[in-house]
């Protein structure tokens, strides 16, 4: 099997400032991490890898520090990482990010077939727009299944999977190419071994630019997103408190004055 496996570098702490000039995250000084969800993702991968044989292959979109958890990744498991990077891609919104991240799947694997299989995290924890999987899966035209909690079986191009919903859970099964969203249900992530962590640092990462891609320029950062964030900001909680006076029954009286003045009954 070829198994892509998407992933992204995020912040590893609630605690971020926020630049008032350019509406953006300021991840200076602040540790990143492998976005949670995706570490699940690249779990599966190296498991399906382990029962079905065939390759795992991490692609990360982000800034030259993002190798760090390409490496990681290869610790854990992955057999080849390749970092997308270009001023080109900034300001990507989750449309132009999946534009960019199929034609870097594109790149890897130009016919997609039965053998191939694309997995991503749910969501991301800095965006939490669960967007950019189903993006992806459409912008390459291939099936698609969301919160995957179990790859039950893959035979002959065929995969079989159970998804939660609600009321519980429900099993799927589709052709090949297909891309998956997993939830954190799926499995528990392994720690990099010390092979792993050897093989990691001297692991040649592959760099994609725009022209490496040949994206169209119309279709990737800021230009090509139909959406963008206008302004960013922490938002001021104020609170009021009154201590009621008086007697019980006072107080009841006074706290249904207040209520029917404020409309709430």
């Amino acid at each position: 099997m070829n198994i892509i496996v998407c992933i992204k570098q995020v912040p590893g702490t609630t605690k971020v400032a926020i630049n008032p000039q350019t509406n953006t995250l300021m991840r200076q000084g602040i540790e990143n991490i492998i976005n949670p969800f995706d570490a699940y993702a690249l779990e599966e991968g190296v498991r399906l890898k382990e029962r079905f044989g065939g390759k795992v292959t991490v692609l990360s979109m982000g800034p030259p520090q993002a190798e760090a958890i390409l490496r990681e990744a290869i610790s854990c498991g992955a057999d080849e990482a390749i970092l997308i990077g270009d001023a080109a891609f900034a300001g990507s919104d989750t449309l132009a990010t999946s534009y960019t991240l199929s034609r870097a799947i594109t790149k890897i694997n130009p016919s997609l077939g039965k053998d191939d299989l694309i997995i991503c995290g749910r969501q991301t924890i800095d965006g939490d727009t669960a967007q950019t999987g189903p993006e992806t899966a459409e912008t390459l035209g291939i099936n698609f299944i969301s919160y995957v909690s179990k790859v039950e079986d893959i035979n002959d191009g065929t995969m079989r999977v159970q998804r939660m919903i609600e009321e519980g859970h429900e099993i799927l099964e589709t052709s090949l190419p297909a891309l998956i969203t997993v939830v954190k249900e799926i499995n528990v992530p392994r720690l990099p071994s010390l092979r792993g962590k050897t093989k990691a640092k001297s692991a040649v990462i592959t760099n994609w630019n725009a022209e490496a891609l040949e994206v169209d320029k119309q279709r990737v950062g800021r230009t090509g997103s139909p959406t963008w964030v206008v302004k960013i900001f922490s938002p001021q909680r104020t609170r009021t408190g009154e201590v009621l006076q008086g007697s019980p029954e006072e107080q009841i009286e006074s706290l249904i004055k207040k209520l029917k003045g404020s409309q709430l009954i």
